[in-house]
């Protein structure tokens, strides 16, 4: 069984049938709503920018990462900056890759097929959906601080943000379902959502991506995980019902 916190056979009674509650869960009514909102918040937002919105909020958050008058001179510590592009570096495309790779690994390793696929079809298909927003809202990188790290492709939604959101809280939700303890299930879910959350952070911190961008990709990364775990457990539920 690839989940024991899930609803599945587990919860059968003791004929083996499957309580009404869990035959008829709304879990594909839930991916669906996951995956729709996610998609409506980035073209909400993205519709806004491309028609010339500019959010005040932006710039005066990004100002606020520079000391005054030196658009290169990062706030805080000397050791921050270093800190922050460590950080925004887990979020990389690279680095991803390795953590979906391994992932996936180890789930067909432990034969949990079901899960492994879910992992790859949600990180690649949310990856792509992700630079297909920027190429259709082609926003402008933020021109208001110096940059402190090279960028190329463009800035709404950030990738960064997004995907960091659809793997580690994808990832942080499968543990989350084989550890025993609430604790650590709790501990699993927080600390994937920190982490989601500074790098997104970082990605302003730097002078690379508006603060809008951030949000937009955190909300997006949120839901489309949300969305296919939802799906995965439609998946495995029917299995489990035939």
């Amino acid at each position: 069984m690839e989940h024991p916190h899930l609803p599945h056979p587990q919860g059968a009674d003791a004929a083996g049938q499957v309580p009404e509650a869990v035959r008829h869960p709304p879990w594909l009514l839930w991916a669906a709503a996951g995956l729709a909102l996610a998609m409506a918040i980035v073209a909400l937002v993205g519709w806004t920018i491309d028609r010339g919105h500019v959010f005040g909020f932006d710039r005066s958050i990004m100002r606020a990462m520079r000391h005054a008058g030196n658009t290169a001179l990062p706030i805080g510590p000397a050791w921050l900056e270093g800190l922050m592009i460590d950080i925004t570096t887990l979020g990389g495309g690279t680095a991803l890759t390795l953590v979906v790779v391994l992932t996936a690994g180890f789930l067909a390793v432990r034969r949990l097929w079901i899960t492994a696929a879910l992992v790859v079809a949600a990180t690649a298909l949310g990856s792509l959906a992700v630079d297909l927003a920027k190429l259709i809202v082609a926003r402008p990188r933020p021109q208001v601080i110096d940059h402190l790290v090279e960028v190329s492709s463009m800035s709404f939604p950030s990738g960064h943000s997004a995907n960091s959101a659809i793997v580690y809280l994808t990832i942080a939700t499968l543990l989350a379902q084989v550890v025993d303890t609430r604790g650590a299930r709790n501990f699993i879910l927080v600390a994937a959502g920190l982490l989601v959350v500074a790098i997104g952070c970082s990605r302003v911190y730097l002078g690379v991506h508006w603060p809008t961008d951030v949000l937009a990709g955190w909300s997006f990364g949120t839901f489309w995980a949300l969305g296919w775990w939802a799906l995965g457990a439609w998946i495995r539920i029917k299995r489990s019902t035939g």
